[in-house]
């Protein structure tokens, strides 16, 4: 484990290697899951003020969606998540024109019409954070799915890219600047280690 501030993170997230490759996976972390995403209590405000500028960018299905659930849910073993259409595609996903999956709320976002870009937890994924049961004490682990994932742990191998430096974005976004730059130097040394 590596800690950092009030981190404690997975050794595999400084050793492990990966680079999302959406036309192998088709963007399936927004459809498989046990619950929608996890939401930060600040991201239900976010949603609420971006949500007619995202409107137009969903799919008829996500807004009867919805229209029944509302924007969020909370789940018992979750907290806050997305809602889910039948249990599986996020509200919030889009299909683009080659069928995978994209996020309606970051393609808002893309085309300059929010300053959201997507929920904390989609973004950083595959790096899962929890709380401990402190509630102080932040849990960050790399989680990749094993059937999903694998192309993106092979693209990851094959360009030598850390899970780390493919994620730095929402690592910053999350932890800030200092804390990545702690990381980067962290994962450093180690390399240097024998």
């Amino acid at each position: 484990m590596i800690a950092i501030d009030n981190v404690l993170l997975s050794d595999q997230i400084i050793t492990d290697q990966f680079v999302c490759d959406l036309t192998s996976c088709k963007g399936a972390c927004c459809v498989d899951g046990d619950a929608g995403a996890p939401l930060d209590v600040k991201e239900l405000k976010n949603i609420d003020e971006v949500f007619n500028e995202v409107l137009p960018y969903l799919r008829k299905e996500g807004i009867d969606e919805i229209n029944k659930q509302g924007r969020y849910v909370y789940d018992k073993e979750f907290g806050w998540v997305t809602p889910t259409i039948n249990s599986k595609l996020c509200v919030y996903g889009i299909y683009d024109e080659n069928g995978v999956v994209k996020c309606g709320i970051e393609q808002a976002y893309l085309d300059g019409k929010i300053n959201f870009k997507k929920p904390i937890s989609c973004h950083l994924f595959p790096i899962i954070v929890k709380k401990s049961k402190d509630g102080v004490t932040e849990l960050a682990n790399y989680e990749p799915r094993e059937d999903h994932c694998k192309a993106a742990c092979s693209l990851g191998k094959k360009l030598k890219v850390p899970v780390y430096q493919f994620l730095k974005e929402p690592l910053v976004r999350k932890f800030g600047a200092p804390f990545y730059e702690a990381l980067d130097a962290t994962a450093q040394h180690l390399k240097k280690q024998p």
